[in-house]
């Protein structure tokens, strides 16, 4: 019986993907990345999905690469770790970059190596307080991948950054919300109740302008100014024409809960 390497169900416009190795704490293997990249290739393809809840079964939410495929006692021809990025990682962290949906993440446990930055890449990151995550690349030779150099760089400046990279300690989660890496950390038993009131909160808000703040909000850095002002006009014209944006004024007149449809 094939493995389902990642458990998906929709609720309420809630895409809920699960990474599901939890004997090898979600480490990826080729099935695992290709289910991940078909669940966020859903999300963009399907209106009916309004924002995407990841997570991970069992103990940890992903420990990363799985490096029991790539013993070198095994022998054979030398692994082209480039070709692995530009097959299996690279396409799918794109997709969930340029997803116009809020992507959620819940970190239930451990998340080292690319486990940690594929949470980096989601838009919105909450963690259990006994989570950790560990840029684990140094002890085996390696650089930080899955965005992991380009995130951190950018969230943390250079000396955090380096630091993490370099010594490849472990940082806690409650640490992780200070320093601004992630949206906060929680209690672990209300772990996965607050990420998924906080995904379902998405889904059921105006689906265009929350897609078009997180694209300006990630081209902010690498903007200038005049730039930034004008994406924002045009952003805010494309907003201002959503039947979403009428039900929010109209609401806010008639002083009751706006009902978004997500158009």
């Amino acid at each position: 019986m094939t493995e389902q390497t990642v458990l998906s169900s929709l609720e309420g416009g809630v895409l809920k993907l699960t990474l599901n190795r939890p004997d090898r704490l979600n480490s990826f293997n080729e099935d695992m990345h290709l289910a991940l990249r078909a669940g966020i290739q859903r999300a963009h393809d399907e209106p009916a999905i309004r924002a995407v809840l990841l997570t991970g079964a069992g103990r940890g939410f992903c420990a990363g690469q799985d490096l029991g495929q790539r013993d070198p006692r095994k022998g054979g021809p030398k692994p082209d770790l480039g070709q692995t990025l530009d097959t299996l990682y690279n396409p799918t962290l794109r997709l969930m970059r340029d997803l116009d949906k809020p992507i959620i993440c819940a970190v239930n446990g451990v998340a080292a190596g690319a486990g940690a930055n594929i949470a980096f890449v989601c838009d919105i990151v909450l963690a259990a307080k006994s989570a950790k995550f560990i840029q684990a690349f140094s002890k085996i030779g390696l650089i930080p991948d899955a965005g992991g150099s380009w995130s951190l760089a950018r969230i943390l400046g250079e000396p955090r950054a380096k630091a993490l990279t370099l010594t490849a300690e472990p940082l806690p989660a409650e640490t992780a919300a200070d320093w601004g890496l992630i949206w906060k950390a929680v209690e672990d038993d209300a772990l996965m109740d607050e990420a998924t009131a906080l995904a379902a909160r998405m889904a059921a808000g105006p689906t265009v302008g929350l897609g078009l703040t997180k694209r300006l909000i990630q081209a902010a850095a690498t903007n200038d100014l005049d730039t930034h002002l004008d994406m924002e006009r045009d952003c805010q014209r494309k907003a201002g024409l959503t039947d979403d944006y009428a039900e929010g004024v109209t609401a806010f007149l008639e002083k009751r809960p706006s009902n978004f449809k997500g158009q």
